[in-house]
């Protein structure tokens, strides 16, 4: 790995490949070559423009970071107003600063004070590279951007790319979309205020791959507010990306003397989907997540919601702890109910004080029983949202984003807190810190369960702002309170997945995948959740909610939950005896296999989207042990047994492992080149099965 620089050219160089971009004094900055290592000596700066009628030279350039401005009609990357009424850019190279594995590159405005630094990084031992973009306002007259985009890619060659994103929904997140763009554009986003349940902060891009095989080109936004990934094929045939904070009703106002710097973009290539994935997670666990629980395996959870809903007391989830504790669980969180005149989701929230007719004792009762159980505690909270029916709201009816002029829509009869305002940011704060301090809590759920409305801030100078400022709020609250205390984890959850992109996983230690614990349901969801998030990131709930009222046996379930984050949140009160077994039994299983699970390296073997059987290998680092997931719901009478070719082992090790009554002793190369067959015809086949090398 290194950052190697001749002549203005630019070598990002990682594990496999070369990232090549590269420029001349006072001119933009083009990239060069993405892909697999050549020789330095052979890259060089492209000569000579050629031009179409109404096509200049700056549409033929493989831009790495597009300006507004001059004869250019492709989509940019910035887009500024300069005090005088100007509203183009026009940048030049200006130089460059290295330092380890950074490397940062200057361009500056022929006319104005303002300097544009690309900032990239590169990892030790990946393929993966990171980059984001700095403005600095040199002058004293303020400059406002329309748009301000986190990076620009150009994919190599002139043949159509197949653009992998999402097109999902509450309780259907993730949903695959790959779509050929053999010309114009594509645009996936969110103008929510989250980055949403709809579409991906991201983009997949290859030609001809699968899980094993052929290039595949990819960047995830490390943002968790309103998007776009603007994707577009030229008539030249180059197929560019544009990704960053939606400019959709944005704007950043820089004054004299101030630098911003972009949300961040992780991206690289590898060959096959696989490879992706398991480069995506490493550098998540390694570079990525917040570093105190980074390298700690997440504890086996109890979520109480589903047991009790708003009817929270101290006996009643004292009671179901006891439970929690019976099945193995290592901490207990208690949901929504416990605050404020919380009886149902019409009113409290904003009220973050405990119910003093729920908890006459107070919380400590609870959670010194929870504690005694051998189990630590957590809470939920959704601190960004106000019910009108609540002190907070009847005392500061202001502090939630309006217009003086119009009636407030609620959804889910809330509004919006309006975090932009210093006052509400030190509420929420304080808030959670006095609970935390008081109380001994380990875990916080912190939820949203709505999108923006009445976007009216009128503090704000320039009322535009809100959409970065108020995400950037939510980071800053929960780095606040991880500072204060270290020892507390925090979920980011948002309706379901509503807000489960990198920039989430940078604050928070996991994300609650999806409202849909349905355990067929899930074999999808979290299959594309996996395919460019890290596994260890990905909450998977055991439950008694069967979506479309079909009856899902418990073992099943836990098949699917196993190969994330495990976590329980049935009714444990109306289990039987043999469901308990059965809880103790595959918790006490997952205890065994989660370091591998958590932090190993994930191949998807079959899919059962594709071939009515579901079969993920998780190998841990040293390739000695491995446990393998298979499950299939009811594969037709046609379907004859499944050959199972394994991947990821050591050709010469010998593995052995036990499957449907036989025993196996096979090398690497044959469990990969042979395989062993899968007879998966029973309904709900289930098989969990731990693979150890001689």
């Amino acid at each position: 790995m290194a950052i190697i620089i001749k002549n203005n050219i630019f070598v990002l160089e990682t594990k496999n490949t070369h990232y090549v971009i590269g420029t001349e004094k006072g001119a933009g900055i083009q990239n060069i070559h993405w892909g697999n290592k050549c020789r330095i000596e052979d890259y060089e700066i492209p000569e000579g423009y050629y031009f179409l009628y109404q096509q200049r030279m700056r549409d033929c350039f493989r831009e790495e970071y597009s300006c507004f401005g001059g004869i250019s009609y492709k989509e940019s990357a910035v887009k500024a107003n300069f005090a005088d009424g100007c509203r183009e850019l026009e940048l030049g190279f200006e130089g460059y600063e290295t330092e380890g594995n950074t490397l940062k590159l200057v361009l500056k405005d022929a006319h104005y004070p303002l300097e544009i630094t690309l900032n990239y990084e590169i990892f030790d031992g990946l393929d993966i590279i990171k980059k984001s973009v700095t403005v600095t306002n040199n002058g004293s007259d303020e400059i406002v951007f329309e748009k301000l985009m986190s990076g620009e890619f150009n994919l190599p060659g002139n043949k159509p790319y197949r653009i992998k994103n999402a097109l999902g929904n509450w309780g259907a997140e993730y949903g695959p979309v790959d779509t050929e763009l053999t010309g114009g554009s594509l645009v996936f986003e969110s103008r929510r205020g989250i980055s949403g349940h709809n579409n991906t902060p991201g983009f997949v891009a290859y030609r001809s791959a699968d899980e094993k095989t052929g290039e595949v080109f990819f960047a995830n936004l490390a943002w968790s507010g309103s998007f776009a990934v603007e994707v577009s094929r030229d008539i030249r045939g180059i197929t560019r990306a544009v990704l960053g904070m939606n400019s959709f009703d944005f704007e950043y106002a820089l004054k004299g003397g101030e630098s911003f710097t972009t949300p961040e973009i992780i991206f690289g290539r590898s060959e096959g989907f696989g490879e992706m994935s398991r480069q995506l997670n490493r550098y998540g666990i390694e570079h990525h997540l917040p570093k105190y629980f980074n390298n700690a395996p997440l504890p086996v959870l109890y979520n109480s919601w589903e047991a009790t809903a708003f009817d929270v007391s101290t006996a009643a989830q004292s009671e179901i702890a006891k439970k929690a504790a019976e099945a193995g669980c290592e901490l207990f969180v208690m949901d929504d109910g416990w605050f404020g005149q919380r009886k149902d989701d019409h009113a409290g929230l904003g009220d973050w004080y405990v119910n003093p007719e729920k908890f006459p004792n107070g919380l400590d009762e609870l959670i010194e029983n929870v504690n005694a159980l051998g189990m630590d505690f957590g809470l939920w909270f959704e601190p960004e949202m106000v019910n009108p029916d609540s002190d907070l709201f009847r005392e500061h009816p202001d502090w939630a984003y309006h217009y003086d002029t119009r009636t407030a829509h609620e959804l889910r009869w809330q509004l919006v807190l309006n975090m932009t305002k210093p006052e509400v940011q030190e509420y929420i704060f304080g808030c959670l810190d006095e609970l935390l301090t008081k109380h001994n809590i380990k875990y916080v759920k912190w939820d949203m369960n709505r999108s923006f409305s009445e976007t009216g801030a009128e503090n704000l100078e320039h009322p535009k702002m809100l959409w970065y400022l108020h995400t950037k709020a939510v980071y800053d609250i929960v780095d606040r309170l991880r500072e204060k205390h270290p020892e507390i984890q925090f979920e980011s959850c948002s309706s379901g997945g509503g807000r489960s992109d990198w920039g989430a996983t940078k604050h928070f230690d996991m994300v609650w995948t999806s409202d849909n614990t349905d355990a067929i349901d899930r074999i999808t969801i979290q299959k594309n959740y996996a395919l460019t998030r890290p596994v260890k990131t990905m909450r998977a709930w055991v439950t008694d909610k069967n979506w479309y009222n079909r009856e899902v046996p418990l073992e099943f379930k836990f098949n699917i939950a196993m190969r994330g984050a495990l976590s329980l949140g049935g009714n444990l009160n109306k289990y039987s005896a043999e469901d308990m077994e059965i809880c103790k039994k595959y918790v006490e299983l997952y205890k065994k296999v989660r370091n591998t699970v958590q932090f190993g390296d994930l191949y998807r073997l079959l899919d059962y989207d594709r071939d009515e059987i579901s079969a993920d290998l998780y190998l841990n680092g040293e390739k000695t042990e491995g446990v393998l997931f298979i499950a299939a719901v009811n594969t037709r009478c046609v379907k004859e047994a499944e050959t199972l070719y394994f991947d990821g082992l050591e050709k010469d090790r010998i593995y052995e492992f036990d499957l449907d009554g036989r025993h196996f002793e096979k090398s690497g190369a044959y469990l990969m080149s042979e395989g062993i067959p899968v007879d998966a015809k029973q309904q709900y086949y289930n098989r969990i099965i731990e693979i150890k090398a001689k």
